[in-house]
């Protein structure tokens, strides 16, 4: 039993086989998927992908590199617009990110406040983003948490082990992907090594990221199996009990997913 938390199924690089990922994804053993927004344009194509298979859920939200395109978005909009999704069990992927700047910082700090309130209105995850923006992004963590309960999944961290535990003390959880198998990820492993195991959660991010061995390919589902291995060995615990905790962790965080 394998859960991917974080997988990007409307990307144009599965236009040619997405049937066949989704079903070797399966028979590698992957229980469950959340096909993530991007864009809330991409929400059909997404929702299309999730009401084709009973353990393929949702997300709705604006990736931090597309704030710029939705300057008036509000947690409002936001709301309303993942009602209408039936299998949408997340808000996201938002964030701050501070590397590419594809949108500036302000449209970026805007469209995540939108976010945190949303989710906390509907008491849904939000999916959080965060690339060479530690103190900004666990300012804004400090400040929507103090506002009322907030649900928080750091997805794909690569941050520091300090924002880790800011998210840890306001109970969050922190999502580690095939990034881990990277030989020069000695960072990302040393917050993996320090991770309070009931708030692990483990996806691929694909097609993006693929671990080792298949570096130089198109990342799949499937692939999670070797981001649980690398994690499992990492912190010297049986890959079963690995696989228990972590869908344990992750339909406790995403309480709409049917189990």
């Amino acid at each position: 039993m394998l859960i991917d938390s974080h997988v990007n199924l409307h990307h144009a690089m599965f236009d040619a086989d997405r049937d066949a990922v989704i079903a070797a994804a399966r028979a590698a053993g992957v229980e469950a998927m959340i096909s993530i927004c991007d864009r809330l344009d991409n929400l059909p194509a997404i929702a299309a992908i999730a009401e084709a298979d009973a353990q393929i859920f949702m997300s709705a939200g604006v990736h931090p590199h597309h704030a710029k395109d939705v300057p008036d978005l509000t947690a409002q909009t936001l709301t309303e617009t993942a009602a209408r999704y039936r299998k949408v069990i997340a808000i996201g992927e938002t964030g701050l990110d501070q590397h590419y700047h594809y949108s500036p910082i302000d449209a970026q700090i805007q469209s995540f406040a939108a976010h945190l309130e949303a989710a906390r209105a509907l008491d849904l995850p939000v999916i959080i983003h965060t690339r060479e923006a530690d103190a900004l992004t666990g300012q804004m963590l400090e400040t929507a948490a103090a506002a009322g309960p907030l649900r928080i999944l750091m997805h794909c961290y690569t941050s520091s082990l300090e924002l880790a535990q800011t998210a840890w003390r306001l109970g969050g959880y922190i999502s580690f992907s095939g990034i881990m198998t990277f030989k020069a990820a000695h960072a990302v492993r040393e917050v993996a090594r320090q991770a309070p195991l009931e708030r692990v959660i483990l996806e691929t991010d694909c097609p993006y990221l693929t671990p080792v061995p298949f570096r130089g390919r198109r990342c799949e589902p499937a692939h999670v199996a070797h981001v649980y291995d690398a994690f499992a060995a990492l912190r010297g615990i049986d890959p079963a009990d690995l696989r228990a905790t972590v869908a344990d962790n992750f339909y406790r965080l995403f309480s709409k997913a049917t189990r």
